[in-house]
């Protein structure tokens, strides 16, 4: 215990994966469903405000006020992300088991890939926030002023009435094309949005802390200030139901044009040897197991399934000591040195440090264009979003705008919000080069992506928002993901595709 001497990372007497320790105690139990039907809950609970919010404002306000007061409420409701990044970007520093580990025995950092922050205390300091923001609702009055005095109906007769209401509704010609537009688009943006500081932190090398925090105090707020701006210029210049719709679509038009500037913005991906570049330092961006083993490491029985990187002194990426051929270490945690490394090959220094390569000079310089490029697209894209709510709210009759509002959001929350994540997902899984193992087996979360792939998949997937043709342009993206990559990696992908939705 007080020998800086460590044993050596070169297994030359043990086969590979000999024994699987502690899978005993792993947890069966399906944790992630106490997850699910909290958010179900919380869906349940925020989804009135809303419908029936907007309706009152656009019921009891005047016509040029009610787009200012609808773009105020869409605002506060952006405003919220801000802080809820600010408050992952501080969980994400935290490790996930505070309080039961102590961190000096800890031996990766924040940055590090298997960096797992303290997503669970974010669940509590928020769930108590929003018990506390509910109170208000306690005194408001049981019944909207100007309706008192109408007759009162009975929940049967509203029940009688729902069925030909809702086929009057979904019988208006322009509240359907404008749903059917806006789930498009939608789909589009909550992919983005749900993978923005993933792809931050994979493409740009950046912690996931930084990625949060960046996404609350720079792009969050482009978009609030957008939707306030939006609604601000429609009380100016007085626009009329005509004047929303087109307002609202050069705004979308111009920021997904700008939005393709993004597919220039690209970032090397990193030196790991057997994975992006071959252990001679030759670029080659293409994993197979059996590029990992070379001569320099073949006296030593070495997992190809472990990611324990080291950096090596030719500024290359291992995948774990023992791969680099390393035969001895001093020091510990994250100051562990490994010597001997036969593999790293610099004159006689065959020495390697904890943890990956940074090597990251050609993204830090194309890192502050793409935050400001973000930012304006958000920010454009955003101005037509309060005109065109309004449209929807004045294309139909009074009486089934409360309607017209709910079905929106249940359409968009079921048809964007739940698949969008899902196949987003699934795309930027098949750019992954190289899987973790979970302790028992099992493919585990992605350790280093294809940060080329990545850019083009997340960015044409993000572009089919603009089109209107939305499952022929899904299935021709499928099918040139296939051409990308090779055979063995889509063989690979779709055989494990439970397995990484699940991790996802």
């Amino acid at each position: 215990m007080n020998s800086t001497q460590n044993s050596s990372p070169c297994r030359g007497d043990l086969p590979e994966d000999l024994t699987q320790t502690g899978c005993e105690g792993e947890s069966n139990l399906s944790m992630w469903i106490y997850v699910l039907l909290g958010n179900v809950l919380r869906g349940i609970g925020e989804t009135p405000v809303q419908p029936l919010g907007i309706s009152y404002i656009d019921d009891f306000a005047t016509e040029e006020n009610a787009a200012l007061y609808v773009g105020c409420v869409q605002t506060i409701s952006v405003i919220g992300p801000v802080f809820g990044y600010l408050l992952g970007s501080l969980c994400a520093k935290i490790y996930v088991d505070i309080g039961f580990v102590t961190m000096e025995s800890i031996t990766i950092t924040p940055a590090d890939a298997r960096w797992v922050g303290a997503w669970w205390l974010g669940y509590l300091i928020a769930g108590v926030i929003t018990l506390l923001s509910a109170i208000p609702f306690w005194f408001l009055p049981r019944s909207l002023p100007k309706y008192q005095a109408e007759e009162h109906t009975s929940f049967v007769e509203m029940a009688k009435d729902f069925i030909p209401t809702l086929r009057t509704l979904l019988g208006h010609p322009v509240y359907v094309v404008y749903l059917y537009v806006v789930v498009i688009q939608l789909n589009s943006l909550i992919g983005m949005v749900t993978y923005k500081p993933k792809y931050i932190e994979q493409h740009f090398r950046q912690s996931a802390s930084k990625a949060n925090f960046l996404m609350g105090v720079i792009n969050i707020p482009a978009v609030a200030l957008g939707m306030f701006s939006g609604g601000l210029l429609m009380k100016r210049l007085k626009l009329n139901i005509m004047g929303a719709a087109k307002f609202a679509f050069c705004t979308s038009l111009i920021g997904y044009v700008l939005s393709m500037f993004f597919f220039a913005m690209n970032c090397e991906n990193a030196k790991v040897a057997g994975v992006t570049v071959s252990y001679n330092n030759l670029d080659a961006v293409s994993y197979d197991k059996h590029s990992l083993f070379m001569p320099c490491n073949s006296d030593c029985f070495c997992s190809s399934s472990e990611w324990d990187p080291v950096c090596g002194q030719n500024g290359i990426t291992y995948v774990s000591p023992c791969l680099a051929g390393c035969t001895t270490s001093t020091g510990s945690g994250k100051n562990t040195v490994f010597s001997n490394c036969s593999c790293v090959g610099v004159a006689v220094n065959f020495t390697a440090s904890a943890g990956q390569c940074p090597d990251k000079d050609d993204c830090d310089r194309m890192f502050p264009y793409f935050l400001a490029l973000s930012v304006i697209t958000s920010f454009i894209i955003s101005l037509g979003g309060t005109p065109g709510y309004m449209f929807l709210i004045r294309c139909i009759k009074p009486q089934l705008k409360s309607l017209a509002i709910g079905f929106h959001a249940l359409a968009t929350r079921t048809l964007a919000g739940i698949p969008a994540p899902i196949y987003f997902g699934a795309i930027i899984d098949t750019t992954c080069l190289k899987w973790g193992q979970k302790r028992c087996g099992g493919i585990g979360a992605c350790r280093i992506y294809n940060t080329t792939a990545y850019r083009q998949e997340e960015k044409k997937s993000t572009l089919r928002g603009a089109l209107a043709n939305g499952g022929t342009e899904l299935e021709a993206l499928r099918k040139e993901e296939l051409v990308i990559l090779n055979c063995d990696q889509v063989v690979h992908a779709t055989e494990n595709s439970t397995d990484r939705h699940s991790q996802l």
